[in-house]
């Protein structure tokens, strides 16, 4: 069954539940709390994509993604979308 492997980046359960608390970006949060959710054996992957409507593949990613790079592999980051019409001091 795949679980996120915290001992491998030296944190715990614990570190995870607090990461998905207190993580800055809310995309980070929802990451860190399927990692807890998984790990704490409470559901998997699957089952707890559902519960937040993300697809499930997205949410296995996301526990591969972690157990490969670790913990700051999850952390949201603005990758794309169109450059802002307006920006501060545009007239």
């Amino acid at each position: 069954m795949l679980r996120p492997d915290w001992g491998k980046w030296e944190q715990s359960l614990e570190d995870l539940r607090r990461l998905s608390i207190k993580a800055e970006h809310p995309r980070s949060r929802e990451r860190f709390q399927a990692l807890y959710q998984i790990g704490s054996q409470q559901t998997n992957a699957t089952d707890w994509a559902g519960k937040i409507g993300r697809n499930a593949r997205t949410v296995m990613e996301w526990v591969h993604r972690y157990n490969q790079l670790g913990p700051t592999s999850l952390e949201y980051r603005h990758t794309g979308g169109p450059a802002p019409l307006l920006t501060k001091g545009s007239k």
